[in-house]
């Protein structure tokens, strides 16, 4: 899909809207509905793959340990909590070292495919052949060895080199990955295609509660295994469809790194302070959220006494209820501007993770999932595109992301260690997670209330 006949020249010179007054935005036609779902299958893919990883790696780093029971006799390492966050943020803290140099890297990369899709093209096959062979390692320990760290070097040797460099690779093809959405889409359109793209990406993650649990059940090593070819199949897709627009890939030729960090130091001074302040909003939440996605199937292991299979199905609710209220999410927007539906998000979402934590059982888990869902599609499916349109410059989408990334991955890196200590610090208190990750989202709350720019160019 090619974008809106605005250059990207013209739009560089475009200066960003204030944020207590969205513009009327377009509207998408069909073309550019296909190419927002196609895109999408990349997320979907990675999604999918991601799911799994966080919600069966924990498990097989933890079972086996004292204090750690599973309903399944699945084999493990028996790893703390404490270390099992450590080794959790392994992807987080490649993605915050390469992602945001592939954002610029990509700016200024050309090639015959194209600024973005060399990296997909090349990285994303070698991230899912090794997230084949991460259960590979667990699969290998002798029952009578499960969480025996010492006996079994060999198989923890193997799982987690292949995490790293499945970690390694997917870190050097997300960030193009998600750049090809400001590339194919104009301003007003960002938030309706992040939201078809994130709707792929919760698909993705149902999948992997939903299958992943069921195949889980029958061997710890079939979630990955399906994850894998799925994502293969799916990235095919997304680089056979996709075909970057020509205009923004002439407009970064010749641009050097210095060149592309002077520009940034030139932003004009609300859009540099608001840059600012959505990179502290979204390192908040995503601070918060990394407690939810890392340790809620241990609470629901341990806390709940559910099985794997039960926590993992558990959880897709809320990526139902994502789906369902992506694009309502977007068309709030809309009306009532990206910042003040962010707002409404973050509060909607925490007050529903303090309600679990008054009363953890089953049915209120499952009714506030689907209000975090709703809370979490206002948040994610805006905020991206408002750290998009605080540029100035069309043609810098990537570098922009990377920006996005530092706080994700930063914040992903230091999540799951700092919620497993909290964790371990009370007792294996799985329920803690509730109560910490609303005190995150109240940080973002106050940094966004301050950001005046990130709304839909004019």
């Amino acid at each position: 899909m090619e974008p809106s006949a605005a250059s990207a020249k013209a739009a560089a010179s475009a200066p960003s809207a204030a944020a207590a007054s969205p513009a009327v935005a377009e509207k998408m036609n069909s073309a550019q509905f296909r190419t927002a779902l196609t895109l999408g299958f990349g997320l979907f893919g990675a999604q999918l793959m991601w799911m799994v990883y966080n919600t069966y790696m924990p498990i097989f780093l933890q079972a086996g340990a004292p204090g750690f029971s599973t309903s399944l006799a699945v084999r493990g390492f028996g790893l703390t909590a404490t270390l099992t966050g450590i080794i959790m943020t392994f992807d987080n803290i490649a993605a915050f070292f390469l992602q945001p140099l592939m954002g610029p890297i990509s700016d200024r990369t050309h090639t015959r495919f194209g600024r973005r899709i060399p990296y997909i093209m090349i990285f994303a096959p070698l991230s899912a052949i090794a997230f084949a062979l991460i259960p590979v390692g667990a699969l290998l320990i002798p029952p009578s060895l499960s969480g025996q760290l010492a006996l079994i070097k060999g198989p923890f040797a193997l799982l987690i080199g292949a995490a790293l460099v499945m970690v390694l690779c997917m870190a050097l093809w997300r960030t193009p990955l998600f750049a090809l959405m400001p590339d194919l889409f104009p301003s007003a359109l960002r938030s309706e295609a992040n939201a078809l793209i994130n709707i792929m990406s919760g698909i993705g993650g149902i999948i992997a509660f939903v299958a992943g649990g069921l195949l889980f059940s029958l061997n710890p090593g079939m979630p990955f295994w399906f994850g894998s070819l799925i994502t293969l199949l799916a990235v095919l897709i997304v680089v056979l469809k996709i075909r970057e627009p020509q205009a923004v890939a002439e407009s970064s030729e010749s641009r050097r790194m210095r060149d592309i960090l002077k520009d940034l130091g030139r932003m004009p001074a609300a859009n540099r302070k608001s840059l600012i302040l959505l990179i502290l909003t979204v390192f908040g939440y995503m601070l918060g959220y990394m407690a939810i996605e890392t340790f809620f199937s241990s609470f629901a292991v341990s806390t709940m006494g559910m099985k794997p299979s039960a926590a993992a199905m558990l959880l897709a609710v809320s990526y139902v209820s994502f789906l369902v209220f992506a694009i309502p999410s977007s068309s709030l927007a809309k009306r009532w501007g990206r910042k003040r539906t962010v707002l409404t998000g973050l509060v909607v979402f925490g007050l529903g993770l303090v309600v679990i934590w008054l009363f953890p059982s089953v049915p209120v888990v499952v009714a506030m999932l689907v209000v975090g869902g709703f809370g979490w599609a206002l948040v994610n499916i805006n905020c991206y595109p408002m750290i998009l349109d605080t540029s100035v410059d069309e043609s810098l989408m990537g570098t922009f992301s990377g920006l996005y990334f530092i706080a994700t991955t930063l914040a992903g890196t230091l999540g799951p260690i700092l919620n497993g200590w909290i964790i371990d610090l009370t007792g294996r208190n799985y329920a803690v997670i509730f109560l910490v990750c609303p005190l995150f989202f109240l940080f973002s709350f106050l940094c966004l209330s301050r950001v005046t720019t990130g709304e839909v160019k004019a």
